[in-house]
């Protein structure tokens, strides 16, 4: 059966105004397919709304919807793409390790052959001077004057003869041995760098996926100040008379987003530069406001937390110890709501996290935020701009 890309052409899969491969393509009632963005974009610059490529003008602005399969067709194709340029790397980098290995093993062959080349001048030389004396003492043996064979004997037989040990010299056959193993180690390198790069790459994909995130002041607790954009939380040390609300958390100090996400996939970026303790992740809508919650997934709860100077932990059963590089300065969070996937990352290192995998999603999901007490952690949640790299 014929694969969905091989009966599309490539320039199905791009978007006629920004002419980058779709990003939640949605589709006019002319038929036409656009990212959700830029047509939305181009109606608000435009008196009507009118299709860019057809001209066909509607009366009101239509609802949305994105197009599903065209948008998993989006994310194979990008997938595939993103593989190749990694794979490609690679094999230039086994193919460059090749070259230098092959170079380097000539090198030393040829430096053993001028070795041997030495060796057999030398021993011609000795075999030369061996023969030239064997000559004069076969000649020196047939003569008949004996007071000249005993003037002679003594030099021919006794002169030292410049000659080499040969014990002593060999020429090693695994010459190569400890290139390949140099070369092998300067490989494994690479593919760890090159390795490293898939999470650069699927969160270059993933921040395509950016929602609008902003605070929920019904659901903050009392010791929370909130900027009035809804783009900042801190702890307050002290309790604000904030009026009390079924959605207000009055235990943790804690907060969620304003809005909620039951489907697709969405990603936001959060920067906790200057903060030694923080909570982000995603908390089900049905979550306890008023009572000790438990940091796990059954409890409804998919979060990375840092304590202390350099503890960071995942909130699994029990929790995951997180091992990081560098601290994160900004961090990246990608719900699949469908997969039942929650991802994490260091922005700026373009690196990954953690993942949560196998979540089985029935409610709402909301971004939290939990910006820890003060204690030289006076710093904010920010909730950043994505700018997306691709």
């Amino acid at each position: 059966m014929a694969s969905s890309s091989s009966l599309l052409s490539e320039d199905q899969f791009l978007c006629s105004i920004c002419l980058d491969v779709f990003t939640e393509p949605v589709t006019t009632s002319c038929g036409h397919n656009f990212c959700m963005v830029c047509i939305i974009n181009y109606w608000d610059s435009k008196d009507l709304y009118q299709c860019p490529l057809c001209k066909e003008t509607l009366y009101r602005q239509p609802e949305l919807r994105v197009n599903t399969t065209l948008r998993e067709v989006r994310d194979a194709e990008r997938e595939i793409t993103d593989s190749i340029q990694v794979f490609t790397a690679l094999v230039r980098s086994i193919e460059k390790s090749q070259a230098e290995l092959i170079e380097v093993i000539e090198e030393k062959q040829k430096a053993v052959e001028r070795q041997a080349e030495g060796l057999i001048k030398d021993l011609e030389q000795e075999i030369t001077e061996l023969k030239r004396r064997s000559t004069d003492l076969r000649q020196l043996s047939q003569t008949e004057d004996h007071l000249q064979l005993l003037q002679n004997y003594p030099s021919l037989v006794y002169k030292h003869l410049p000659t080499k040990n040969m014990s002593e010299i060999s020429v090693h056959s695994a010459l190569c041995v400890g290139t390949v193993m140099k070369a092998v180690s300067q490989l494994d390198e690479t593919l760890n760098k090159e390795m490293e790069k898939f999470p650069e790459v699927k969160l270059k994909r993933i921040q395509q996926y950016a929602v609008d995130v902003t605070l929920d002041p019904d659901t903050a607790h009392h010791k929370l100040i909130l900027s009035e954009d809804g783009k900042q939380v801190r702890h307050g040390d002290t309790e604000l008379n904030l009026p009390d609300n079924p959605k207000r958390f009055d235990r943790h100090c804690i907060v969620l987003g304003k809005d909620g996400f039951s489907s697709g996939k969405f990603y936001y970026e959060v920067n906790v530069k200057g903060k030694t303790r923080w909570t982000l992740g995603v908390a089900r809508e049905s979550i306890d406001r008023k009572g000790e919650i438990t940091l796990t997934p059954e409890d409804g709860l998919c979060v990375v937390y840092r304590r202390d100077v350099n503890v960071y932990k995942a909130s699994n059963s029990p929790p995951v110890l997180l091992f990081l590089r560098k601290k994160p300065q900004k961090v990246g969070v990608f719900v699949d709501y469908e997969e039942g996937l929650v991802s994490f990352y260091d922005v700026e290192a373009r690196s990954h996290i953690y993942s949560f995998t196998g979540c089985t999603f029935k409610e709402k999901l909301f971004p939290i935020f939990g910006p820890s007490e003060n204690d030289e952690n006076s710093a904010p949640l920010i909730i950043s701009h994505v700018n997306h790299t691709g």
